[in-house]
């Protein structure tokens, strides 16, 4: 299946106004035009929007949203999640238009997470100007790729299930594994010495997706945007700090994207990770592997 990138994500939420100004004042997003009054459309770069905040009852993710190259593809996608044996449904007009594509498909993973195959995003013109004059990461630095929005983290208490679904069905790549503790699992389905959490990527992005064990009410562990710079990232948690919003992990470097970031909790139950400098690979001669430590240094969790 030939998945280039994630390309939107959409979080319904109870905390719409603690949503608007986290985006926007905080991560220094930029709000888009959109079709629906309740709903935050968020940019950050020439995309219409890469996060869409919807108002709701409850505190969830809506869709994970990847993009496929064209019409062609998201037929043949359609064809091959429907051989094997996944439920699709073909979007209506209201949702294409909300969502500023030209097609799309909707379907759950194993595990029930909200996914969405789609083509033809519509792109905005006009300078981004953000908030601090940050630069949000989502293509190589030469210009050769989309590496997208960035990536999330989702909850699947059955991680074998999910695993083989996302290689082989979806054709992502497996990165790396890293055996968590069953203390970093309460919520798994049964109790083991030791869980694995997998990292995956449809492109050159070290990883696009990460798989964690366990089950998470939100349906969403955490969503990471990149910047240009290691100042907007410090910049980025000066705000937060001066915010007073918990920051769930300090700053630090992961040792598998290599990745300098920190994690701050976002309204509704989940985090965000704000992160620079994370590692791009070449597929055809990237070799899976188990990453026996988080961080090289930092990272320290807070609860």
């Amino acid at each position: 299946m030939d998945i280039r990138a994630l390309g939107y994500l959409r979080v319904e939420t109870a905390r719409f106004e603690e949503w608007r100004t986290y985006a926007l004042d905080l991560l220094g997003m930029v709000a888009a035009t959109g079709t629906d009054d309740d709903t935050l459309y968020l940019r950050i770069d020439d995309r219409a929007h890469r996060l869409a905040v919807v108002r709701g009852a409850a505190d969830r993710l809506q869709a994970a949203g990847w993009e496929v190259a064209n019409a062609a593809a998201l037929v043949d996608a359609a064809r091959e999640l429907e051989a094997a044996g996944v439920a699709v449904k073909a979007a209506d007009d209201a949702v294409l238009a909300e969502r500023r594509v030209q097609g799309l498909i909707q379907f759950t993973d194993p595990c029930g997470n909200p996914l969405e195959l789609f083509w033809g995003q519509a792109q905005d013109h006009t300078p981004l100007g953000t908030p601090y004059g940050n630069r949000f990461v989502t293509g190589t630095a030469d210009g050769t790729g989309d590496l997208g929005l960035g990536h999330v983290v989702l909850p699947v208490p059955d991680i074998e299930a999910a695993l083989d679904f996302y290689e082989n069905v979806l054709g992502f790549q497996l990165r790396d594994s890293m055996k968590l503790p069953p203390q970093a699992v309460p919520t798994a389905k049964e109790q083991r010495d030791f869980h694995l959490m997998h990292f995956l990527s449809p492109n050159r992005r070290h990883h696009s997706l990460g798989l964690y064990p366990g089950e998470l009410p939100p349906g969403i562990v955490h969503f990471m945007v990149e910047l240009e710079t290691l100042d907007d990232v410090g910049r980025g948690l000066d705000r937060m700090h001066e915010a007073g919003i918990p920051i769930a992990s300090t700053l630090g470097r992961h040792t598998n994207d290599r990745m300098v970031s920190f994690y701050a909790q976002a309204p509704g139950g989940f985090q965000v990770e704000y992160g620079w400098d994370g590692l791009v690979v070449d597929p055809a001669t990237w070799v899976a592997k188990e990453i026996t430590a988080d961080s090289f240094w930092g990272h320290r969790w807070n609860g």
